[in-house]
């Protein structure tokens, strides 16, 4: 396959974008390069890999993957089984209130009337093949005990929906709701939801920057009444939003999804034990023990307070002594030294804390995916507030109100500074307030940063992949070894095959650090755009490009998401509110500040009365919560006795109907002989010249996409070829390590 951006930049059909060959998942199965024991290892892995996959209904195919590693094909042998688990499913939906209606037993008619979509089978497909052995899925997980080996587990991209999706989204100014149902449809609600969230804050952000736009032309900078209607407006975004999301899961039938919980395969529990209400038998972990480690959130954002902060605090100081103190050589490149020190210090420090953030949430051991991931956000949010906002809180509210009353501690940069040099005369002079300090660093955050990050997200990880790819093709073209690994595909096969290996070296897609940035860049209007009104025209051209560049990063940067479903985006809900409510009160602390009053001669703003400020931000309070609840009802539940007989109830007739609709009809019963796979040959049957030669004249009228699944007949030959596509890995590694 060619360079996947050509394919969306001409209408020019690609090499292996035509077809997906019916495969529903590919297993990229890395091996080892070093010790033989890890090689059988892998190769006995890989052997519980297909019998695992072939249990429980999957036809398999097994093709090499690179110089180390497989690929492994799946799709589900029988639409019968897809019917049962869409059944399945969907009757779990209806018990759980997510459906109004129970499913129709004449199934025929029923998938007539409401079809299974793209994202239904594929999110089906993937927990047949991750959920536990008990639950009568393939118990795989990715990178996980046993499956150390099993590096990702993806399905392959619709590179022809990818290019019209692409291609009309390039023509709009809005995205209208034809364009995320066609996001739900391939690639499920959660996705999907990020994508109505991003165009339902594009719409809203056109009042503020017009607004904005007006109030910098006449009010200027720290205007009260900018500020009442700013926090009014993302007082409006967020109860609107909170009212959208509800109406969204409604018409998309996941309302209330998020009460099916799936179970994360890494729980430990320390007991099995009847639950009191339900009688049903659960695992149980000690709470306490929980609230202990979570607790460990105090000291990690104390941490993050001092690490991250000590640095940005360090870097504040330095820029500030050799922009405005600092008169000695070289004074215009060290002007970057605070700039370098953030790059590279600050990556590291925020990735040695983002893998802390990861153990404790571990630590916490969650019983579900959901509840591991909004406590993961938490602690990610306290990293991102710190990073985004702390420089612009120091120059605020220390740098311009005590800043006289600090530059004495710049001292030890002054002497410093003149032990380097030669210069008898003082290489500093003194220090006076910089008054465009503050709008200088809120332009740089709400403007430069946004391009900043735009290219580190989508263009140097393109680039990156493209340098690499050509590195590997160097060196593996001057390495002079005549015993490399040579991957030779079928003719029908090869392009299809070139294809699914770019993707299998692709990154997972993750919606959350989308989520992060609108939520970030939220928080900048709300707290700071009383600082300058124009943030907001700057945010609405950045979104717009931002709803096309992460479409492109799905379609071309990143391996296609597995479709999970959502009722609504999730914690970042809570960041948003919490937002919301901190910018009434920042935008207060700021016009209080600085409106009307000019900065004196000493470096001080004019005189602040300690309990005005605090007046002018309790005003700012009551009145955004006056606000909130006009605009809002708040409702809730809380679990009393009726609300524990109802759970009662409901659970007694989820059992009792699966035991009726499961119980007796043995739908299980039939995956042994249908799991076989389209071409299986059974042990008991003699392979004959004539069997051979009539299934020969059979296959001359297959389509390749048919004779794909027909090249390995059941899984003890898909075994065996991996097996010995195993060898070869081996013995080329090994030739070349010698």
């Amino acid at each position: 396959m060619a360079d996947p951006l050509s394919f969306y930049l001409d209408d020019k059909p690609q090499p292996g974008t035509g077809s997906n060959f019916n495969v529903d998942y590919v297993i990229h199965y890395k091996l080892p390069t070093t010790s033989v024991n890890e090689k059988e290892e892998a190769e006995a892995a890989f052997i519980q890999l297909i019998n695992a996959l072939s249990a429980v209904g999957f036809a398999t195919e097994v093709r090499p993957g690179g110089k180390s590693s497989l690929l492994v094909f799946t799709k589900i042998a029988s639409e019968k089984l897809l019917t049962s688990q869409v059944y399945r499913y969907r009757i779990q939906d209806w018990l759980f209130g997510v459906r109004t209606s129970a499913p129709n037993q004449d199934l025929s008619k029923y998938l007539e009337e409401e079809p299974v979509s793209e994202a239904e089978r594929l999110r089906l497909t993937y927990l047949l093949i991750t959920k536990s052995k008990n639950e009568g899925g393939a118990g795989i997980t990715a990178k996980v005990g046993k499956w150390k080996y099993v590096d990702s587990i993806f399905p392959l991209h619709d590179h022809a929906f990818n290019h019209r999706w692409i291609k009309a989204w390039s023509g709009k100014y809005f995205l209208d709701e034809e364009d995320l149902n066609r996001i739900r449809d391939k690639f499920g609600e959660r996705v999907a939801f990020y994508f109505a969230f991003l165009q339902s804050y594009f719409a809203f952000m056109l009042f503020p920057a017009a607004f904005g736009f007006a109030a910098w032309l006449i009010l200027g900078k720290f205007s009260w009444f900018y500020a009442v209607v700013n926090s009014l407006w993302s007082v409006v975004f967020f109860e609107h939003w909170k009212t959208k999301e509800v109406d969204l899961a409604v018409r998309w039938g996941v309302r209330g999804v998020s009460r099916i919980q799936h179970p994360r395969p890494q729980f430990q529990f320390e007991r099995e034990a009847q639950d009191p209400v339900t009688g049903e038998i659960v695992r149980v972990y000690s709470p306490f023990k929980r609230l202990s480690r979570q607790l460990l959130q105090i000291p990690f954002a104390l941490a993050c307070v001092v690490v991250l902060g000590g640095l940005i605090v360090s870097c504040f100081g330095i820029e500030v002594f050799i922009t405005e103190i600092y008169t000695g050589p070289f004074k215009q490149y060290l002007t970057f030294l605070p700039t370098v020190l953030l790059t590279i210090f600050m990556p590291t420090f925020s990735g040695l804390l983002t893998n802390l953030a990861e153990k404790l949430t571990k630590a916490e051991n969650y019983e579900t995916h959901d509840a591991h991931q909004a406590s993961f956000i938490e602690k990610i949010f306290v990293l991102n507030f710190i990073t985004s906002y702390l420089p612009i809180f120091l120059t605020a509210f220390v740098y311009v109100p005590f800043g006289k009353l600090l530059v004495p501690y710049l001292d030890v940069f002054k002497v410093t500074a003149q032990s380097f040099t030669t210069m008898e005369k003082p290489v500093t002079k003194s220090w006076e307030i910089n008054p465009d300090r503050l709008t200088q660093q809120v332009i740089y955050f709400t403007v430069t940063a946004q391009i900043v990050n735009f290219l580190t997200e989508v263009i140097v990880p393109y680039a990156k992949r493209k340098v690499f790819k050509k590195v590997q093709e160097v060196q593996s073209e001057f390495s002079g070894n005549g015993h490399e690994l040579q991957i030779k595909d079928h003719p029908d096969e090869a392009d299809f095959l070139k294809r699914v290996r770019n993707e299998a070296e692709l990154d997972q897609y993750d919606v959350t650090v989308d989520y992060r940035e609108m939520v970030v860049q939220f928080g900048y209007l709300s707290l700071f755009s009383v600082i300058w009104p124009l943030a907001a025209c700057s945010f609405l051209v950045n979104n717009w490009v931002e709803a096309r560049s992460d479409a492109m990063k799905i379609a071309i940067g990143s391996q296609r998401p597995v479709p999970w479903r959502a009722d609504s985006i999730g914690p970042w809900l809570h960041s948003l509110g919490f937002l919301s409510w901190l910018g009434s009160i920042i935008s207060a602390a700021l016009v209080y500040l600085f409106n009307k009053h000019d900065i004196n001669p000493d470096g001080t703003p004019w005189d602040i009365s300690g309990w005005a400020l605090l007046l002018s931000i309790l005003f700012a309070e009551h009145i955004y919560f006056a606000v909130q609840l006009v605009v809002r009802s708040l409702v809730q539940k809380l679990d009393n006795p009726g609300l524990q007989k109802e759970r009662a109830e409901r659970f007694a007739m989820r059992k009792k109907l699966l035991e009726q609709t499961f119980g007796s009809h043995g739908h299980d019963a039939d995956l042994t002989e249908e799991a076989q796979g389209p071409g299986h040959v059974s042990s008991g049957e003699r392979i004959t010249r004539e069997a051979l030669e009539e299934e020969a004249r059979v296959n001359a009228t297959k389509t390749p996409e048919q004779l794909f699944w027909l090249r390995q007949r059941g899984a003890a030959e898909t075994i065996e070829i991996g097996r010995g596509l195993i060898a070869e890995v081996a013995a080329a590694n090994q030739t070349k390590s010698s």
